[in-house]
């Protein structure tokens, strides 16, 4: 079952790449006492995600914290390695989190995994953004298949 406008988070853990190599971020740590946009892709280096999704955060950084935003993470089905090198490529810098998850697992506990099987990428998240204030759910905007218009940076900062 999909989550929905004021849930709380599911618990969990994403990989994270420290200074010293892949590490982890609790969802407790991530969420707690802050307001995060929490941006999910189907994956890190396809074309949308990498020429018009992430690209959107990077540039509405500044915009998106004057509204408040403490934290603005991506996270991706994706091994840590993987969104490591995806962030560096795309110039985020310490401006966005890349979370990794690996086995689809927060995917599944939010119901927005995927199945994209038939284009040889196993079981992926759909594209959303969530804005997260304190754990709790507060804004929701899931992408029908193939779009990229309510998850997109300035929607969300229409949301905001």
């Amino acid at each position: 079952m999909t989550i929905s406008v004021g849930e709380n988070m599911p618990s969990g853990t994403f990989g994270v790449m420290a200074d010293a190599g892949p590490s982890s971020i609790s969802t407790n740590d991530l969420f707690s006492d802050k307001r995060v946009v929490l941006v999910s892709v189907p994956g890190a280096f396809t074309p949308t995600c990498s020429m018009s999704h992430l690209p959107g955060y990077i540039d509405q950084i500044s915009s998106l914290t004057k509204k408040n935003v403490d934290t603005v993470a991506c996270m991706a089905v994706n091994d840590v390695f993987v969104m490591d090198a995806w962030g560096k490529d795309s110039g985020v810098g310490n401006n966005i989190i890349m979370l990794a998850d690996g086995n689809g697992e927060y995917a599944r506990a939010l119901g927005l995994e995927m199945d994209a099987t038939s284009f040889g990428m196993g079981i992926r998240s759909q594209r959303f953004a969530i804005i997260v204030d304190d754990g709790v759910i507060s804004h929701l905007a899931i992408e029908a298949p193939g779009q990229l218009d309510v998850s997109k940076a300035e929607a969300i900062l229409e949301a905001l």
